[in-house]
């Protein structure tokens, strides 16, 4: 790298000058410009010559300078912005306090002293000189937002100008209308405007530095408190910028529209650099954090759009302060639903795409920000969710979801896409139209280490769930109650499962409910009522055409007569603790790792070595995430008391994992979920006794299958007698024929657990989407090596 600076400085580099420990005066133009003169430097240029140490030497030695630097560089932007560009050395000097203010910002956010700087209207802050007219009264974070928006629609800039002029008689920046300028068709716009390079590397530098301001996110905390906003965020997503609407418009269509295939060309990306590719990851990354709104306590808007409120609704536009919110809430037409989920599938789908030449398609690697955008999309849309169910086009977000499961389950580093995968799968399952797309046949096979099978997507969801559970690590068993939540969700709709799925079933209960498991932690028996509820919801519901499932739960009846006569006296309580020192089982809650991993499955090794990974804040309890509803006759679902048959899940709580660390995040549990914890945690003291044992046993639902096997072993028998039967097949033929009508307890309601928005799972995603983000702006490091608070950095 030619140090450009340190040339222009007679060979000093440029930190010494950076580092001027004596004040100098902000009308001293000749020292400052020497930061932003019309030099060509990368950002990474700028990181390389302004270092940490540096930074915060100014920051400590002589404050009155950094001060200085940040008020000279915002306005050297707002200037930039007023005039509109019209010169390259403008351009430069933009970009290159775009690039100083990114390198400087996330050390301004680690000192808490420092923290207000940009909210003081007081240019330079502390220091004399400076007029002091009506402009600057405006707070430095605020002037610095505006001008970043106006830049991003800046013509010949970051947009292609409309006219074909010379300078004099150029746009003028107040009076264009930014809408006209949309970066890309789609959402609300139908022209696509000509790709330019040069643009596309302009709009990404200036969405690095909106990034780099919202990031004070990171240096505080985490705390469950809503009202824990982001003031920059707040700002920018207001009435106050008049281009809120056209730059939330550029960022979804331009992340929707985006095509990382190309024209199919194998080896394309090798060739030439993609441009768009920088661009479309940093507006994604913009745009979910944009979201960042906590919906569980705002009155959010319905189906409808509208808030639930009162008749004045429509004459008040409703919805949150933030425009963002408030624009993705109300997208509505069909065609837009249709480009933006058909967008996010083909990204989320873009790994697992096999070709014939090994790495001749180009591979993106957002697909985290993608799962956490759709999130939101589903979060504050409903009619975008419903939308999304309504065709069996949810199957491209379920097939991709499933793989990055699998994919991810062994790497302790991806714990974070683990559990948003699963939660936008329970978000989907409360839904019955969900349900009843998962019977669409699996045909089209994705490269995944699972058994073959000939089946539908409900068989897939199934065999990957279990391949999770059983060959996962140690920190994916908070994840069991919300995997299997799923199933139950999904069961009354299910069809016809293979016989590879109803085995699966029957093995994790054949595990859930050996009497080691059942009574070596105060919630393991949770998982077996799920696993009852599921067998009760497909004979009541689904009997015909179950018949792979029926023939299993015959073959393996001694489980479910071995669960009805579950000892609960001390002393068989204490052998069957004793067992688990001697057979190993594949399924552990507790801090055994003696498991047994499935056919087909890589063992549950280590993260890779040297990867980073980010803490998570503690993942509420099923119990907090869902909410139950029951679905009456005529398919309508209404909402039930919290109190239900089944005993109140108190335990959902990570135990302690393996290494004898604490689960992902624990350090930085907000106060109530560390009491919570405790009482999880010390399962070590923790002793199952006879009465507890009897408080959930009694209520095992097993009525209905006691009764199939009570009605359907003895006529299966007699065939395989009578008949001399050994072959399967046989027995499958004769029980698709009969039927069960009359002979079983009434059919109970149908339950769903739906879920439920709460400031618990907002702040879990708030903590998961910067990880992501600090994790992966790498070139140039903007975070790296700074006192980041909401999570801990460790490595794997």
């Amino acid at each position: 790298i030619t140090d450009v600076w340190t040339s222009q400085n007679g060979g000093s580099a440029s930190v010494t000058m950076f580092v001027s420990l004596q004040p100098v005066e902000a009308t001293d133009d000749a020292f400052w410009d020497q930061f932003w003169a019309d030099t060509a430097t990368s950002v990474q240029d700028v990181f390389a010559l302004v270092p940490a140490a540096e930074i915060r030497a100014v920051r400590e030695e002589s404050p009155s300078n950094l001060a200085t630097l940040c008020y000279k560089a915002v306005e050297k932007l707002v200037q930039g912005a007023e005039s509109g560009c019209h010169t390259e050395k403008e351009r430069q000097i933009v970009l290159n306090c775009c690039r100083l203010l990114t390198r400087i910002l996330p050390y301004i956010f680690e000192d808490p002293d420092w923290r207000g700087f940009f909210w003081s209207t007081v240019p330079g802050a502390g220091r004399g000189g400076g007029d002091e007219d009506d402009e600057n009264a405006r707070p430095l974070a605020e002037s610095l937002l505006l001008a970043v928006a106006d830049l991003l629609f800046c013509p010949d800039f970051t947009v292609q100008s409309h006219r074909r002029s010379t300078v004099d008689t150029a746009e003028d920046i107040h009076s264009i209308d930014s809408c006209e300028y949309i970066w890309e068709a789609g959402v609300g716009f139908a022209h696509s405007p000509q790709p330019n390079y040069i643009h596309d590397l302009n709009r990404t530098e200036l969405l690095k530095l909106l990034l780099t301001c919202f990031s004070e996110a990171m240096y505080l905390p985490p705390s469950s408190d809503s009202s824990n906003t982001n003031p920059w965020v707040q700002f920018f997503c207001s009435t106050e910028n008049r281009h809120a609407l056209p730059l939330f418009t550029s960022l979804l269509n331009v992340v929707c529209a985006y095509d990382p295939v190309g024209y199919g060309i194998p080896y394309n990306h090798l060739l030439f650099s993609d441009y768009r590719e920088p661009l479309v990851e940093e507006a994604a990354q913009v745009l979910i954090v944009t979201l960042d709104y906590d919906s569980s306590t705002s009155s959010s808007p319905t189906v409808d759009g509208t808030t639930t409120g009162t008749a004045m609704d429509d004459v008040d536009p409703p919805g949150p302060d933030n425009l963002f919110v408030n624009y993705l809430s109300r997208i509505h037409r069909e065609e837009d639903f249709q480009f933006i989920l058909k967008g996010v599938a083909r990204l989320l789908s873009n790994p697992l795409v096999q070709t014939y030449l090994p790495n001749s398609a180009k591979k993106i690697q957002f697909h985290q920000e993608l799962l956490v955008l759709f999130w939101k999309l589903c979060d504050f849309n409903k009619k975008f969710l419903f939308f999304v169910l309504k065709s069996s086009d949810v199957l491209d977000i379920l097939v991709p979801i499933l793989y990055f499961l699998n994919d991810a389950r062994a790497d302790q580093s991806r714990v974070g896409l683990m559990h948003i995968g699963v939660f936008i799968l329970l978000l989907l399952s409360g839904e019955r139209n969900f349900g009843v797309r998962l019977n669409k046949p699996y045909s089209v096979r994705v490269p995944m280490d699972i058994p073959v099978f000939t089946g539908t997507h409900a068989d897939l969801l199934i065999i990957v769930f279990h391949k999770i559970i059983t060959s996962g690590h140690q920190r994916l068993q908070p994840l069991f109650d919300c995997l299997l939540t799923i199933v139950v969700n999904v069961s009354p709709y299910l069809k016809s499962l293979s016989m590879v799925a109803a085995n699966k079933l029957l093995h994790l209960l054949e595990a859930f409910s050996t009497t080691w498991f059942l009574f070596s932690a105060v919630q393991n028996h949770h998982l077996v009522f799920f696993l009852l509820e599921v067998f009760n919801n497909i004979i009541q519901y689904q009997f015909d055409g179950n018949s792979n499932l029926v023939y299993a739960v015959i073959r393996k009846r001694n489980v479910f007569h071995q669960l009805a006569n579950l000892p609960t006296d001390s002393q068989s309580i204490q052998k069957g603790l004793q067992r688990k020192k001697k057979t190993p089982e594949p399924i552990s809650r507790t801090n055994s790792q003696d498991g047994v991993s499935m056919e087909g499955s890589r063992p549950a090794a280590p993260a890779e070595p040297g990867t980073l990974k980010t803490s998570l804040v503690a993942t509420p309890g099923i119990d907090k995430l869902t909410e139950k509803s029951q679905v009456s006759e005529d398919g309508t679902m209404r909402s039930l008391e919290p109190e239900s048959s089944q005993p109140p899940p108190e335990g959902n709580l990570p135990s302690a994992v393996s290494d004898g660390e604490p689960w992902s995040g624990e350090a930085t549990h907000p106060q109530q979920d560390r009491r919570r914890l405790s009482s999880a945690s010390s399962s070590g003291q923790w002793t199952p006794t006879p009465d507890w044992v009897m408080s959930w046993k009694s209520k095992l639902p097993l009525q209905t299958i006691m009764r199939l096997l009570q009605v359907l072993v003895p006529q299966v028998e007699k065939i395989c007698i009578d008949k001399g039967l050994t072959d399967e097949s046989e027995i499958l033929k004769f029980l698709q024929h009969g039927t069960l009508v009359g002979l079983l307890p009434v059919p109970h309601p149908i339950l769903i657990r739906k879920y439920q928005a709460n400031s618990g799972t907002a702040m879990w995603f708030r903590t998961y989407m910067w990880g992501v983000i600090y994790l992966r702006n790498v070139d140039p490091p903007i975070w790296y090596d700074t006192d980041v608070k909401l999570f801990e950095i460790q490595r794997v």
